[in-house]
């Protein structure tokens, strides 16, 4: 299959064989990362820009090594050093960059959209880092691999997302991705975090943690963004914790080789006890691993590497 987009903005946009070549490719990455000397010439010359508005550790360090061990040059950007603290429109700062003619522009963004606009207005590929409460389309990505790597497959599988949905990027672009690769999918938490019409797009609905996890081959377990307890939410922290933290007593209800996955950061103990995210059902580092290799790959079909 030939790779056809100039832009990742979004999984929504793409097609389930779409996903497929995404993640074999990013299997022959994987390797790379594995060697004494990690690094391949494929995309030698060619220059991606890392533009972080928002904050991010491992998204923003895994774009970085992923472009440098495809030996492109790259550049990092983060908005408090750049000129939109000087007041100059994001518009504006993308059309200065088009002008110094890299080949692909990464972009996180807290505003939901932000990627979308810069596609519009300049002509290399924009790579969609995450934009707002929006989608998040590399960690759905990295999430899909880590899955299929372990299980060999996604499609029949029961996946279960728990926390504050409404707000979460990583569960927008999940769902959509994992459904359109024919899982089975539950998303979990307080009613205030769940939107209303969110069974449209094709999942199940509890407000119970134990219920959710019933059969679970996979349990996705989103950070409470603690910057949104002031919005009344939720009680407090504690209340959460006592009623949606994965604990080992109440993972005991999902199957018994689940898979306990978390985008990170990690709040310990609010959303994910110590011992489940330290433990044997945990491949949260295997996804820090897997992203490096699915960036990767984005940028090597992006640029036009494959032949």
């Amino acid at each position: 299959m030939k790779w056809e987009h100039k832009d990742v903005l979004g999984i929504k946009d793409l097609s389930a064989e779409e996903i497929t070549l995404i993640l074999d490719t990013a299997e022959s990455f994987l390797e790379v990362s594995m060697r004494d000397i990690k690094k391949v010439p494929t995309l030698r010359g060619k220059t991606v820009i890392n533009f972080f508005v928002e904050a991010s550790t491992r998204t923003r360090t895994s774009f970085e090594i992923a472009g440098k061990r495809l030996s492109a040059d790259t550049i990092n950007i983060s908005g408090s050093t750049s000129s939109l603290v000087k007041g100059e429109t994001l518009a504006d700062t993308a059309r200065n960059l088009e002008a110094m003619n890299p080949d692909v522009i990464v972009i996180r963004h807290s505003c939901a959209g932000a990627p979308h606009m810069l596609a519009r207005l300049v002509r290399q590929s924009i790579i969609n880092a995450g934009d707002g409460a929006h989608e998040h389309p590399t960690q759905a990505l990295l999430d899909m691999m880590t899955i299929r790597n372990r299980k060999g497959t996604l499609a029949g599988l029961n996946v279960t997302i728990v926390g504050d949905i409404a707000h979460s990027r990583v569960a927008r672009s999940n769902i959509y991705g994992l459904n359109k690769m024919g899982a089975h999918l539950t998303v979990a938490g307080p009613a205030t975090m769940i939107p209303r019409d969110i069974r449209k797009l094709g999942v199940k609905v509890s407000f119970h943690l134990e219920e959710a996890l019933q059969n679970a081959d996979v349990v996705m377990m989103l950070r409470i963004q603690t910057e949104r307890e002031q919005l009344n939410i939720f009680p407090s922290l504690r209340e959460y914790s006592a009623f949606y933290c994965l604990n080992r007593e109440n993972l005991k209800k999902a199957k018994e080789d689940v898979l306990v996955m978390h985008p990170g950061p990690v709040n310990r103990g609010v959303e994910i006890s110590p011992e489940i995210a330290d433990g044997t059902h945990s491949v949260i580092l295997e996804q820090v691993t897997n992203g490096v290799a699915v960036r990767m790959a984005l940028l090597y079909l992006l640029t036009g590497a494959v032949e």
